[in-house]
């Protein structure tokens, strides 16, 4: 059978496409939010409920997918996350309320969680050390570039006119026909992204079509590690493994960041700046600069590990200088100029976008292969938790006037938040732009002073 140059980088590739469809179906939703919320007589607390609808099922798919990957294996395990996601997106298109849209969102949130587990997977069969953070960097450019994308593919299908130009669309989607066949298209799109993967993926050992010079490439640079025919950990020892706690909650701390330019920004210019929802396709140069940031950000270590550095040391010193710049969050709010302060949040979120590489990429280092896929659920599950609390302060924040707990969610956030929430309530998104400031360099000071480039996950 025909060899395939690099075949490491053409699986790199099918990653790359598949974050670029996770991140269309997801922000789908917050493109479109304005004229959703319209449609479905949503307001701001709704929208956030169902956000974290969409959280809560990406949490406990986490937990579930990472396992789910290690018994399953990386080929497997990953179609099936792939088109459970795709057809959840689609059906979203059926929603004619609140309870509704909730409902397909929660069943989106417990397909696309997988994809992350099961790419750092991947990764960690198919390539070497040096190379991993770039690897990992190129497909969550991918995420960005999806979510690049998202606001010109679905904002325009959104405002067309179905009802002239395709009456039978019109007549069988109902209200809102434009937004709805934005949902069926992209999910469409996941089920086509199968057929390549399906025939290309197989672990380097078991691939036809490696070449011999890339297959010892590979495994030369793993032969140390422990292999994943090893008996997996149990749940008792990733739960209780320091070095775990310390990776997870590095990640909830730090990824309230880039799940608020996603699920909040795009409203934040909207309703502070004053842009429409055709003006909103201006979130592409956020989306781009993450882009850059998560190849920029791979692309250091990797050069920082070859001049010798530790791989865990050489993740460390480029998450600091990431830590260094996130301080400059508050300005997007404080300046007036609405060029400058788009400049700033390019800089927020290209730096953590180049942390989240690294963050991930030192999981990699850290981790077995036989148990990569449930510790990777495991400290990603801290990042939608941390997106959760993120998601109801900014609601708080923003709300314009006190209102009772009206939804389920609600009942048991203010249940136990109620009186910090109260205190929030109206403050605006300046003040979680100054939170913001904060974040990551506490995170770095914890992983730091919890001597994580000297330990493994083990441990």
């Amino acid at each position: 059978m025909r060899k395939i140059p690099y075949l490491r980088w053409w699986i790199a590739v099918l990653l790359f496409g598949a974050a670029v469809l996770n991140y269309v179906d997801r922000q789908t939703l917050s493109a479109l939010a304005p004229t959703i919320q319209r449609d479905l007589a949503m307001n701001d607390r709704d929208y956030a409920n169902v956000v974290n609808l969409f959280l809560i099922a990406y949490t406990i798919a986490y937990l579930i997918s990472g396992r789910l990957t290690d018994a399953l294996g990386t080929r497997a395990g990953m179609a099936l996350f792939v088109c459970w996601w795709s057809i959840s997106n689609a059906l979203t298109a059926a929603a004619t309320s609140v309870h509704s849209l909730g409902v397909f969102r929660f069943a989106l949130g417990l397909g696309e969680a997988g994809v992350w587990p099961a790419a750092s997977k991947a990764v960690s069969e198919w390539f070497p050390s040096r190379e991993r953070a770039l690897a990992i960097g190129f497909y969550t450019m991918g995420a960005t570039i999806g979510a690049t994308l998202a606001p010109y593919i679905v904002i325009p299908l959104a405002a067309w006119p179905f009802a002239e130009n395709l009456p039978w669309v019109s007549n069988l989607l109902g209200q809102g026909a434009g937004w709805r066949m934005a949902f069926i298209l992209t999910g469409l799109a996941g089920v086509v992204w199968l057929l390549p993967w399906w025939l290309i993926y197989r672990k380097p050992k078991d691939s036809p079509i490696v070449s011999e010079e890339e297959r010892r490439l590979i495994l030369d640079d793993t032969a140390g590690q422990s292999s994943d025919t090893e008996t997996p950990w149990t749940w008792k020892q990733i739960f209780t493994s320091r070095i775990v706690w310390l990776l997870l909650l590095a990640r909830l701390i730090t990824d309230p960041v880039w799940y608020f330019f996603q699920f909040w920004f795009a409203k934040y210019l909207h309703a502070m700046r004053g842009l429409d929802q055709q003006q909103l396709t201006i979130t592409w140069v956020i989306y781009a600069a993450a882009g850059v940031g998560s190849l920029f950000g791979g692309w250091i270590s990797g050069r920082r590990i070859l001049r010798g550095i530790k791989p865990s040391e050489s993740r460390l010193q480029v998450m600091l200088g990431c830590a260094l710049l996130l301080p400059l969050a508050p300005l997007v709010s404080t300046v007036s100029n609405f060029g400058l302060s788009i400049a700033f949040a390019c800089v927020i979120v290209a730096a953590a976008l180049a942390w989240l590489i690294n963050l991930s990429a030192l999981v990699v280092d850290l981790v077995p292969k036989h148990s990569l896929g449930s510790v990777f659920g495991v400290v990603a599950a801290g990042s939608t938790v941390g997106g959760l609390i993120m998601n109801t302060l900014v609601a708080s924040m923003v709300a314009t006037q006190v209102s009772t707990a009206a939804g389920f969610l609600d009942q048991a956030i203010y249940a136990v938040f109620g009186k910090l929430l109260g205190a929030l309530q109206g403050q605006g998104y300046g003040r979680w732009f100054l939170i913001m400031a904060f974040l990551h360099p506490l995170a770095w000071l914890l992983l730091k002073g919890g001597k994580i480039s000297r330990s493994s996950a083990a441990n």
